[in-house]
């Protein structure tokens, strides 16, 4: 069974730090692309950033380019989304997902709340 399990959300103030988690299992993780998306109250779902299978490539998001990093260690399973410099904009619910082959995978999500 496919699951992807997110940790690592809280409340931190403007201009702080947080790393999210995503940890997977049901799957060989090291053979497949992952993607953090995030969702605030009232707006769609955002792709934020993905990582290639290997972790050497990535892609962000022009709001948190430069901010955010996405990282893979596939002998965890395990992919991260380091948060940096944030601002109240960046409050939502963050989700991992992963496009297998024949079928894909969320996350429940993990909330982020930036304020003072």
């Amino acid at each position: 069974q496919v699951q992807l399990v997110e940790s690592g959300g809280g409340l931190v103030q403007p201009g702080g730090s947080l790393r999210l988690s995503c940890t997977a299992s049901g799957f060989q993780f090291s053979g497949y692309a992952m993607s953090w998306y995030r969702q605030a109250p009232g707006k769609e779902r955002e792709l934020v950033g993905s990582i290639s299978n290997t972790g050497d490539k990535t892609s962000y998001a022009g709001s948190v380019k430069g901010r955010f990093t996405i990282s893979k260690d596939n002998d965890k399973n395990t992919a991260y989304l380091q948060l940096n410099s944030l601002t109240p904009e960046d409050t939502a619910t963050y989700y991992c997902f992963v496009r297998m082959d024949w079928s894909y995978e969320w996350g429940q999500g993990t909330q982020v709340t930036v304020s003072s």
